[in-house]
């Protein structure tokens, strides 16, 4: 059974960096890809940015854009989200999610906090 772990969220202050890690376990093979999801408080989930099979990366929301940098490992098996300059309005649950077989699996979210 896939399985997403993410960890590195925390509270910092405006301005500050943070770097998001998800991890995935229990499959074997395929082509996935995988997403950052955020959900602020009182608001819509939206998607923030995500990688394909080819590694290409596309930023969904505009306002993390030149302000945050997904990435992978070697593996294609970690994700990572570099979050620089960051804002009172970053501050939401952020979700990892992988795209396999036609089906989506989530992890279980990281706390992000954004404040003086």
């Amino acid at each position: 059974q896939v399985q997403l772990v993410e960890s590195g969220g925390g509270l910092v202050q405006p301005g500050g960096s943070l770097r998001l890690s998800c991890s995935a376990t229990g499959f074997t093979g395929g082509r996935y890809g995988f997403a950052w999801y955020r959900r602020a408080p009182g608001k819509e989930r939206e998607v923030v940015a995500s990688i394909g099979w080819d590694d290409r990366v596309t930023y969904w929301t505009d306002s993390v854009k030149g302000r945050f940098t997904m990435s992978r490992d070697n593996a294609k098996t970690t994700v990572y989200l570099r979050m620089n300059s960051l804002k009172p309005e970053d501050t939401a649950v952020y979700f990892c999610m992988m795209h396999l077989g036609g089906s989506d699996f989530w992890g279980q979210g990281t706390q992000v906090t954004v404040s003086s």
